[in-house]
C-alpha cells in the first residue's frame, strides 16, 4: 500500500507540478487574490507592497547562491572529493545507500542548514556513481534531511530569541536554547526524526523497473600549464599567492570560533570558499570549478525577489497576521503550540523564511501564549518546526540543492510529498500530546 501510495505521488506530481519558476508565479498570483479577496486590499496598494518589496532578499538571495558556489568549489577538491567517494563506495545496496545518504544530510542539517544542503546535495551524487538506486528519492532522501534544521544549532527563530536585543525582548525577555533547541520536547522531535526519515525513504524505494537511475558525468581533467605560457598563465598556475590567502582566511575563522563566535550562513560560506582556495592550490583550479558550480544558480537569481515580493504582499496587505490570528482564535494553552505549527506551516509556503516568518508570526502568537498561559518556548518552536516542515513542499530551499544534483523540482516532489505527511504527523503530535 505504502509503495502505491508513493508510486501515485510521484507520478501525479511528474503530470501536473510545472517547474519552480511556474511554481512561484502561482503563488505570486494566490497571494494577489487571497490578500484582496480576505483583506480587501486595493490592487494597486497590492502591486505597490510587491514592488516596494521585490529586492528585500538580495542579501539572502547571494547568500543563497554562495552556499551552492562554495560548497560546490570545496567539493571539487581532491581531498574533499576522495573523502566522499570513499564514503559513497560503502554504500552496497539502493535501501542501504537511501538510508546513508538521509542520516547524512540530517547530521548535516542539524549542524547547519546550509552545510547540510550542500554536503546532502554533493553526497548523493557520488553514492548514484556507485550504487544502481532511484536517483530522484537519493536527491529527496538528502533533501529530506533538511526537515530538522530549525530544531538544530543554526535554527533562526531559537537563536534570535536567546539573543540580546531581539525585537520581542521586552515581550519574552531572553530565552536560552536550553529551553528550545536542547529542551527534551525538541529532542523528542529530532530523535523521531531521524528514527522515521530513513526508515521512510527506505520504504519508498522503487523496485529495479521503476527506478531512474543517473550517472553524474566524470569531472573535467584539471587545467594544466602549458609549456609556453606567458608570465601572467604561470601566475594563474602558481600556488604560493592563492595558498597564503586562503590560510589568512582559515586563520580569521579560527580566531572567529577561539572568541566564541558561532556558526551562521556567511561563516560557512566563508569557510567552504577559504578551504576551497587552500585546497585547490592554484587560481586556474579553483576558477574551472567556479564556472562549473556557477551554471546552477540561474533559479535562486531569478526566484528568490519573487518570493521577496509574495512576504511583502502577506505582511503589508496584514494576510499573514489574519492567518494567525484565526488559528488562534479556537486555541487553547495546551493546544496553541500545535494550532501555532499548523499556522506556520501554511504561512511558510508564502514567507519561505524562518526570521522572516518569526516576524510576521511573533507580534500575534507571543501576547496569544502570554493570554493562555501557554509554554513561550514551546510556541517559539511551534513556528520553528512549522516553517522547517513544509519546506518539503515548498521548493524555495530546496533550489541549490536541485542545482547541484542537476534534478528539476517535479523529480523529487512526489516523495517529499510523502514525507510531509509523515513529519508532519509526528510533530503535531508531540505538540498536540506533550
Amino acid at each position: 500500500m505504502f509503495q502505491r501510495a508513493t508510486r501515485l505521488s510521484v507520478r501525479l506530481v511528474e503530470r501536473f507540478l510545472p517547474d519552480a519558476y511556474v511554481f512561484v508565479l502561482i503563488f505570486t498570483a494566490l497571494a494577489f487574490i487571497a490578500a484582496f479577496a480576505i483583506e480587501q486590499t486595493p490592487p494597486l496598494e497590492l502591486v505597490r507592497y510587491w514592488g516596494t518589496g521585490f529586492w528585500e532578499l538580495l542579501g539572502f538571495s547571494m547568500q543563497m547562491l554562495l552556499v551552492l558556489v562554495t560548497g560546490f568549489i570545496l567539493a571539487k577538491t581532491p581531498p574533499v572529493k576522495r573523502g566522499l567517494t570513499w564514503m559513497a563506495s560503502r554504500c552496497r545496496t539502493p535501501k542501504n545507500a537511501i538510508v546513508v545518504v538521509t542520516l547524512v544530510a540530517m547530521a548535516a542539517n542539524w549542524i547547519n542548514w546550509g552545510f547540510g544542503l550542500v554536503i546532502g546535495a554533493l553526497f548523493a551524487r557520488e553514492v548514484a556513481r556507485f550504487v544502481k538506486v532511484d536517483y530522484r528519492l537519493l536527491v529527496a532522501s538528502a533533501y529530506s534531511g533538511f526537515i530538522i534544521w530549525h530544531g538544530g544549532l543554526s535554527g533562526s527563530i531559537p537563536l534570535t530569541i536567546a539573543t540580546e536585543g531581539h525585537f520581542m525582548q521586552e515581550a519574552i525577555g531572553l530565552i536560552p536554547t536550553s529551553e528550545t533547541i536542547f529542551a527534551p520536547f525538541n529532542l523528542l522531535i529530532v530523535a523521531l526524526l531521524v528514527i522515521a526519515i530513513p526508515l521512510i525513504n527506505r520504504a519508498m524505494t522503487p523496485s529495479d523497473k521503476d527506478a531512474v537511475l543517473f550517472t553524474p558525468p566524470e569531472d573535467p581533467e584539471p587545467p594544466v600549464l602549458a609549456q609556453d605560457s606567458s608570465p601572467a598563465e604561470r601566475l594563474e598556475h602558481g600556488w604560493i599567492l592563492s595558498v597564503a590567502v586562503g590560510v589568512a582566511g582559515l586563520v580569521f575563522l579560527a580566531d572567529h570560533f577561539i572568541a566564541g563566535g558561532g556558526l551562521n550562513l556567511n561563516i560557512v560560506n566563508y569557510g567552504f570558499l577559504m578551504l576551497g582556495i587552500v585546497l585547490h592550490r592554484t587560481p586556474a583550479r579553483l576558477l574551472a570549478a567556479l564556472q562549473e558550480a556557477i551554471k546552477g544558480g540561474a533559479g535562486i537569481v531569478i526566484q528568490f525577489p519573487f518570493y521577496a515580493g509574495i512576504m511583502a504582499i502577506l505582511v503589508g496587505s496584514g494576510l499573514a497576521t489574519t492567518m494567525s490570528e484565526w488559528f488562534v482564535s479556537f486555541a487553547s494553552a495546551g493546544s496553541l503550540p500545535f494550532w501555532t505549527f499548523l499556522s506556520a506551516g501554511l504561512i511558510n509556503m508564502f514567507v519561505p523564511s524562518g526570521g522572516g516568518q518569526w516576524a510576521v508570526q511573533a507580534p500575534v502568537m507571543i501576547p496569544a501564549a502570554q493570554a493562555l498561559g501557554a509554554d513561550l518556548p514551546r510556541v517559539a518552536m511551534a513556528v520553528a518546526w512549522g516553517d522547517a516542515w513544509t519546506s518539503m513542499l515548498q521548493p524555495f530551499f530546496a533550489l541549490p540543492l536541485l542545482a547541484i544534483a542537476g534534478l528539476k523540482i517535479k523529480d523529487i516532489m512526489g516523495y517529499c510529498l510523502m514525507l510531509l505527511f509523515a513529519s508532519g504527523v509526528i510533530i503535531g503530535l508531540v505538540f498536540l500530546l506533550l
